[in-house]
């Protein structure tokens, strides 16, 4: 054999002992603090199981106030209903119930400790009171926590729910908060309590902090204290506080009704203005626009089918899509049926009412019959919280926002390219245009594609609101005809300024009246308007306007 030969530690040894000493240090560091809660809960088993309620609730303050490492984990499991003792051992476990049987794991460390019997256990019982007292403290762990959210949501889980001796605790916190928004609704939660349960002086600073707020548990507390507080200028103070904030609540609704009313004519523009379009330039009456508007829907469905690991940016692939795809279906229609039509007004309403048939049993046949599901990117889900008495939602604020960028840019075709020249010739005057050397039918087939694209970029919006049909065009169709005929037939500022109306109209009745009787009064009234003034508000001039 041969003789062992010494070799000096090189620096990779050095690595290698360094780690291993490192290793061992946290294993030992975690066997200690394992021993430390094994003590500690194993100390307070008798205090836990105790029938007297004060005791139990000195175990949980001591619990609370230790640095054990799985305290939470411990009040959690008694809030759950999961903290048993082992009657055998003795032992604090958590036990969960699998079917007849528990599973059980050692308190101290998580263990496993395999399954028993529920007649093996015994429960640490706790009642409402001390429940509550559980929730408290499980908040202000979170209040600790280094991720904001978690504080932030940690404190509004307590405003209004707290007792006196959270509401220190988060005092003692309050000035150390580093987020400002976190720390606001600790001042919140603090005003709260301090308005019914402070001295004097923390009253009056309370009152100082939640003038002309208008969260619920502020307005809440107000009102109670107008009509139970002993002292009667504090009375007086709350109902004129709570006074000011039910005014400001009900101006916030008038504000709200008006938002949802916007946003209801935005959806009935973005439907409509296709059709004004078609109407306007060509005469025809087009009863297939909904089911335009429904392949622009359901281009946006296949879109995110193609692409489902980027529905943030499906929108912006499916609006020039659902151009294309509707736009192309329209030239088709004009190309093939309506071109052979022109000034027989009924008798485009029967073709193009067969089209829309034919086009809502192709999709019943070749996708499905049922509703089919489009899902809202990120950045449309949600809503914008203005103040607690004010929240406007994403979806409905996008889509007024890509109304005015549609009207808008129409309006820029119409007014700024040869082409909304030649469109704007045609409509007013057919043989005067085509004497000019303007090529009527080329023009009726572009005007007709154009008008139906933008159906199409409608559907893509409309399916951000609803379900997905064959039958979703059918829902607007009807609204469409109203808001073109009331504006005034082919005016693009006419459109806009019915849609609105209809909309804002409609939702300002819908308290009052409901929803159904709303709209049967506003039809009245465009009948009523449309028998003293049949051109609408925006009359057309030129040929409309001879024939």
């Amino acid at each position: 054999m041969e003789a062992a030969t010494f070799r000096p530690f090189g620096t990779h040894d050095w690595v290698h002992m360094k780690i291993l000493l490192a290793s061992f240090l946290a294993l030992l560091s975690f066997a200690v603090v394992a021993a430390d809660d094994n003590e500690l809960i194993q100390a307070l088993a008798p205090d836990l199981t105790s029938k007297s309620a004060p005791q139990r609730l000195h175990a949980i303050d001591t619990i609370a106030s230790s640095p054990a490492s799985r305290k939470a984990v411990w009040l959690q499991a008694m809030i759950d209903g999961d903290l048993y003792q082992l009657k055998s051992t003795d032992d604090m476990v958590i036990a969960t119930k699998q079917g007849k049987e528990y599973a059980v794991a050692k308190a101290s460390d998580g263990t496993d400790m395999g399954v028993e019997k529920k007649r093996a256990l015994r429960k640490i019982r706790i009642d409402n009171r001390m429940r509550s007292y559980l929730r408290s403290l499980m908040g202000t762990f979170a209040l600790s926590s280094d991720d904001v959210d978690e504080r932030l949501k940690a404190v509004n889980a307590l405003i209004g729910s707290v007792d006196s001796t959270t509401v220190e605790r988060i005092r003692e916190l309050e000035p150390q908060e580093s987020s400002e928004q976190v720390r606001d609704k600790m001042g919140l939660l603090i005003s709260i309590h301090d308005l019914e349960n402070g001295t004097e002086a923390q009253q009056a600073d309370a009152f100082s902090f939640v003038s002309g707020r208008l969260d619920n548990d502020v307005i809440n507390s107000l009102r109670r204290l107008s009509v139970s507080s002993d002292n009667e200028l504090v009375a007086v103070r709350a109902a004129d506080l709570l006074a000011k904030a039910e005014s400001s609540k009900r101006w916030y609704a008038h504000i709200e009704t008006l938002f949802f009313g916007v946003s209801l004519g935005s959806v009935l523009v973005v439907a409509a203005i296709g059709l004004a379009i078609t109407f306007g330039v060509m005469g025809v009456i087009n009863m297939a626009h909904g089911e335009l508007i429904m392949l622009g829907a359901y281009t946006t469905y296949f879109v995110q089918q193609l692409f489902p690991n980027a529905i943030d940016y499906s929108l912006l692939i499916a609006v020039p899509a659902a151009f294309i795809v509707s736009g192309s279906v329209g030239v088709l229609i004009e190309r093939t049926v309506i071109r052979h039509l022109y000034g027989r007004t009924l008798e485009t309403l029967l073709a193009t009412f067969g089209i829309s048939l034919i086009l809502q049993q192709t999709v019943r046949t070749f996708v499905s019959s049922q509703n089919v599901a489009v899902i809202n990117p990120s950045w449309m889900t949600g809503s914008w919280m203005v103040n607690p008495a004010l929240s406007l939602t994403l979806n409905r604020m996008v889509i007024i926002g890509f109304c005015l960028l549609v009207f808008a840019i129409l309006l820029l075709v119409f007014t700024r390219t040869g082409f909304g020249l030649q469109m704007r010739a045609v409509a007013q005057n057919r043989q005067m245009a085509r004497a000019m050397g303007i090529r009527s039918a080329r023009v009726d087939a572009m005007t007709f594609g154009l008008g139906s694209g933008v159906a199409g970029i409608a559907g893509v919006a409309l399916s951000q609101l609803g379900n997905v049909g064959p039958n979703l065009g059918q829902t607007y169709i009807i609204d469409s005809f109203i808001v073109v005929v009331f504006g005034g037939v082919g005016n693009l500022w006419g459109t806009l300024v019915a849609g609105m109306s209809l909309g804002i109209g409609n939702k300002l009745l819908e308290p009052w009246i409901g929803a159904v009787l709303a709209k049967i009064i506003l039809l009245v009234f465009i009948i009523l308007f449309i028998q003293k003034r049949p051109s609408g508000l925006f009359p057309q001039r030129g040929r409309a306007v001879e024939n």
